[in-house]
């Protein structure tokens, strides 16, 4: 087994959890994937450039970002087997807003819109699986969203340490904080609480 295929490993899971792909299909999913190997700190995506392409993450784990007014603010973690984008950017083929960045040595396998569009075209199931993959994003987006709005500061952060197992100890505090919307302080007595 090649290097390319050890890392869709986590990719190929996921699209035969929602869908059925035929040995030949999968390898031209595969094959449309380029890998991407990112160091700590590394950028896969920074504002301005081309959002036309979506990011699935093989292993470690990356952030995906905006700085408004000299802060942080950390939309999404993408850890093993999840997908990250400038989704705004990608649907609307408009330039980037965000910075994908790896918190850790990462492996990310990235597919250009225009080989995915190919892709739909030669292999219906994967648009449908596509198709649920957006959907289930928009609802995670909007009940966190809810959550945000509606929960304390101690639960979000007992929801995330649930959705994000081991997550706490690999990211620094800081960006923990980012991502639930509150100071690093206040995270600090939370967590001492």
């Amino acid at each position: 087994m090649n290097k390319t295929m050890d890392h869709f490993a986590p990719i190929h899971t996921i699209l035969t959890n929602f869908t059925e792909f035929s040995e030949s299909q999968l390898q031209q999913i595969r094959n449309a994937f380029k890998v991407h190997y990112l160091s700590k700190k590394q950028y896969l995506l920074q504002p301005g450039s081309n959002a036309d392409s979506l990011y699935f993450v093989s292993s470690g784990c990356v952030r995906v970002f905006r700085i408004e007014m000299d802060k942080e603010i950390i939309m999404q973690f993408g850890v093993q087997g999840s997908c990250v984008s400038d989704l705004k950017g990608y649907l609307c083929r408009k330039p980037s807003e965000h910075y994908i960045q790896a918190i850790e040595p990462s492996v990310v396998l990235q597919v250009n819109r225009n080989e995915l569009d190919l892709l739909f075209d030669q292999i219906p199931p994967l648009e449908r699986f596509f198709r649920i993959k957006f959907q289930n994003a928009h609802s995670e987006l909007q009940e966190r969203h809810f959550n945000n709005l509606s929960m304390n500061a101690k639960d979000r952060y007992e929801q995330f340490r649930s959705r994000f197992k081991d997550l706490e100890q690999r990211i620094p505090q800081y960006m923990i904080a980012s991502y639930l919307g509150i100071s690093k302080e206040f995270l600090s007595f939370i967590r001492r609480s």
